[in-house]
C-alpha cells in the first residue's frame, strides 16, 4: 500500500513539472503579444523546453500504462498522440520568422495542455488522499472495497 502512495506522489511531481512548463510557455507567448520580449528570445527559451517536455510527458503516459491505470492512461493518450504528430511533422519548434503568424494557435495549444494537466492534477491529488488516508488505516475489508471502488 505504501508503493501506491509513492507512485501517486511521483505522478504528482511529474504533473507539476509539466504544468509549470506549459504555464511558463504560455506566459512567454503572452509577453510576446504584449511586446515585452523579442521573437528570437522567445523561440530560444521555448524551444529549449519543448523536447524535454515531450520526453517527460511520454514517460508520464508510459508510467500510467505500466501501472495499469487505464483511465489515466486513456486520458493522456490524445495529448501524447498530438505531441508525437507534432514531432513527426517537425512542427514542434517555434520558428523566429513565423512566430507572430502562429501566436494565437500556440497560445491555444498551451491553454489546452494547461487544462489537461490541471485535470490530471486534480485526479492525482484525490488519489494521493485516498492512498494516504483510507488505505493505511484499513483493518477491515470494508475500507479496501471503498478505496478500490474509487480507483481510476
Amino acid at each position: 500500500m505504501a508503493w501506491d502512495l509513492i507512485y501517486w506522489l511521483l505522478c504528482f511531481c511529474i504533473d507539476i513539472a509539466l504544468f509549470a512548463s506549459s504555464l511558463y510557455q504560455y506566459v512567454m507567448l503572452t509577453d510576446l503579444e504584449a511586446d515585452y520580449i523579442n521573437p528570437f528570445e522567445l523561440s530560444t527559451r521555448i524551444n529549449q523546453l519543448v523536447v524535454p517536455e515531450f520526453i517527460v510527458h511520454g514517460v508520464f503516459c508510459a508510467l500510467f500504462l505500466l501501472a495499469q491505470r487505464w483511465f489515466m492512461f486513456l486520458f493522456t493518450v490524445p495529448l501524447t498522440y498530438y505531441i508525437v504528430m507534432l514531432f513527426v511533422k517537425q512542427k514542434h519548434l517555434i520558428d523566429v520568422t513565423e512566430v507572430f503568424r502562429v501566436l494565437n494557435t500556440e497560445k491555444k495549444c498551451r491553454l489546452v495542455k494547461l487544462g489537461v494537466y490541471f485535470c490530471l492534477l486534480a485526479i492525482i491529488i484525490i488519489r494521493i488522499l485516498i492512498s494516504a488516508i483510507f488505505v493505511p488505516w484499513s483493518r477491515s475489508e470494508e475500507l479496501d472495497i471503498r478505496a478500490s471502488f474509487l480507483e481510476f
